[in-house]
């Protein structure tokens, strides 16, 4: 059979780290994919800038719909990121039936609906394994390998450098400014760090692997999205002293009522193995209702981690583009006029445990103020704790732990705390997921 001929926008890190894992895994991926692959048509903003990649008989142009309207090429993979211009390239790639590979998680959260809608339409396939957790084969597992299994809940560490941040907070006690600014050092922060440090990165993840999991359409803009810039390494230090670890999830989870999707730093106990995810790695835990839960863990970035699941993809649809398109695996698990619109469940009735740390006034009857707020609005402590004051003479730090409770009661707790002259600083909060 002809090769199937690939046309690749963007010679960045993944860019080049596909091309390489390509030509090292040639004859491999052929006996996988049962046809060959040659990639034919490369694009790059700046084809002048070195690369580590040898780029030899590949046609190169700096003009990305070169590379979408050549009738040439079958596949083409989609590297630039951002939503702009990958939209247009892509709805273009689509329309002349091109089929496409991406890693571009924000382009699949914003706008997958209309992407999958119109790849339906033209018969073409739509593969974005690379789009969430890097080289850990998460959509495909939840698509294919766990699809008996009703989907629970699931949790991830989906985002390394928030993870990485985190991890140095805990290991060298310093602040989240210097945390940050070694991560930027190392290379696993960017030189504006909000996107990772702030969630959105993690939102737009898991808005897409929830998508999978509960065969609902994407809906990024009802992810609650929490960042870690708020925390202290005295969070850290309290966390451990309840045996637990500070780590930044990604949750989807189901209720009574609907979807739970959230993004923000939780206690997680120690016993846990998602806990004890260190540096830079991701992690996603899945419950299914007949296998229980189970753990994918490994790089969620990198050249050739994330080049992996590239390639995994294009195999995928290499195998597929002979078959029926009627009967090929749905883009998002589930067929398309079976997705539900299931309710997404607001963070006012999401039942959760929490983490408070309040500095207060160093006053007689401070501790009875602020526990009889607690029981006013219905909320049970399992654990208080009085702390040092981390200067002399200063504010006194006071750390509750609670009982799951509905957060619209949690919320008019830390209203009402933060309105006594005794409570000197923002009250923080930290929610705790135990798994169980």
């Amino acid at each position: 059979m002809k090769p199937v001929r690939l046309g690749i926008l963007g010679l960045g890190t993944v860019g080049c780290g596909v091309i390489a894992v390509l030509r090292r895994n040639a004859d491999e991926i052929a006996r996988r994919a049962g046809r060959r692959m040659e990639l034919v048509r490369v694009c790059a903003r700046d084809l002048s800038k070195p690369r580590p990649v040898n780029l030899d008989g590949i046609e190169k142009t700096e003009d990305p719909f070169a590379v979408v309207r050549d009738d040439s090429i079958n596949v083409v993979v989609e590297l630039i990121g951002g939503v702009r211009p990958a939209l247009d390239l892509v709805t273009a790639a689509l329309a002349s039936g091109k089929h496409l590979v991406t890693a571009n998680k924000a382009l699949i959260a914003l706008h997958g609906n209309t992407i999958f809608r119109q790849a339906s339409e033209k018969k073409a396939m739509v593969a974005f394994e690379a789009a969430v957790a890097g080289g850990v084969p998460v959509i495909k597992t939840i698509r294919e390998g766990l699809s008996g299994n009703k989907i629970q809940w699931l949790a991830g560490i989906i985002n390394g450098t928030g993870n990485y941040v985190l991890t140095e907070m805990r290991d060298r006690g310093g602040s989240f400014e210097d945390a940050v600014a070694n991560a930027q050092m190392l290379g696993f922060a960017e030189a504006d760090p909000r996107f990772d440090v702030d969630g959105v990165d993690a939102a737009h993840k898991l808005t897409i692997m929830a998508s999978v999991a509960f065969g609902i359409p994407l809906q990024y803009d009802k992810v609650y999205i929490e960042g870690i810039n708020g925390l202290d390494c005295q969070d850290i230090v309290h966390a451990a002293e309840f045996g637990c670890r500070v780590k930044h999830l990604g949750i989807a989870r189901r209720s009574g009522t609907g979807i739970e999707l959230r993004v923000h730093p939780a206690l997680v106990p120690q016993s846990r193995l998602i806990a004890n995810v260190e540096g830079a790695m991701n992690a996603v835990v899945i419950n299914g209702d007949a296998v229980g839960s189970t753990l994918y863990y490994g790089m969620g970035a990198g050249a050739e981690p994330t080049a992996s699941a590239v390639i995994a993809d294009l195999v995928d649809v290499v195998r597929m583009m002979t078959s029926d398109p009627e009967n090929r695996v749905p883009h998002l698990a589930f067929q398309p006029d079976a997705l539900e619109d299931i309710p997404i469940v607001t963070m006012d009735d999401v039942m959760a445990a929490y983490y408070l740390r309040l500095m207060v006034a160093d006053k007689v009857g401070v501790l009875a103020k602020l526990t009889q707020i607690i029981a006013d609005c219905g909320i049970s402590v399992e654990a208080v704790s009085q702390k040092e004051p981390y200067t002399e003479g200063g504010a006194v730090p006071l750390v509750f732990m609670t009982h799951k409770v509905a957060e619209r009661k949690m919320n008019r707790a830390i209203s009402q705390m933060e309105q006594l002259d005794e409570v000197l600083e923002k009250v923080i909060r930290i929610r705790v997921e135990t798994f169980e």
